[in-house]
């Protein structure tokens, strides 16, 4: 059964598998991350760790039972009770409902862990799993997004107001 684990350094190996065996997956849904990415992989990497540390983002990992990472799960731009949801599963996992599980668990983390009232997620317009998986955990349409927060991409924003206990 995957598990979902808060990011820790030593994930950095098999996220950067992840990202690069799903680089051409993701491109079509989401602006490719570029090569810049993968040249500072350990630098971006250990600057999340810090942004975790300093508790203005809360990064996970979604990991196999081989150890190998299924998923990505963050929240950003924590504030005010508030974040920002953003999440990428591996083309193998796709379609299996654990992007659903996943984020549902993390929104009981957002509020358990993390304080949080509310969460809000773009979603691009072409990019129907990922809508779907936002509506089957509770979030509804809260209007357009910006195509800048989509890759250019036009999109809505998905909100979900969470309960506290």
């Amino acid at each position: 059964m995957p598990e979902l684990q808060r990011l820790r350094a030593d994930h950095a190996p098999a996220v950067l598998a992840f990202e690069l065996a799903n680089r051409a997956y993701f491109a079509a849904w989401v602006s490719d991350r570029g090569d810049e990415f993968f040249d500072q992989f350990t630098r971006r990497h250990n600057a999340l760790l810090a942004e975790q540390e300093a508790g203005t983002g809360a990064f996970y990992v979604l990991v196999a039972e081989d150890g190998s990472v299924l998923g990505r799960f963050n929240l950003y731009r924590l504030r005010d009770g508030t974040a920002e949801l953003g999440y990428r599963v591996a083309e193998r996992a796709a379609g299996r409902g654990v992007a659903t599980a996943a984020v549902r668990e993390l929104c009981l983390l957002a509020v358990s862990r993390h304080g949080l009232r509310e969460l809000r997620a773009a979603a691009g317009d072409a990019n129907v799993a990922s809508r779907k998986v936002l509506t089957k955990a509770g979030f509804v349409p809260a209007g357009p997004a910006d195509p800048a927060d989509l890759g250019g991409r036009t999109g809505s924003w998905y909100q979900r107001t969470l309960a506290s206990g």
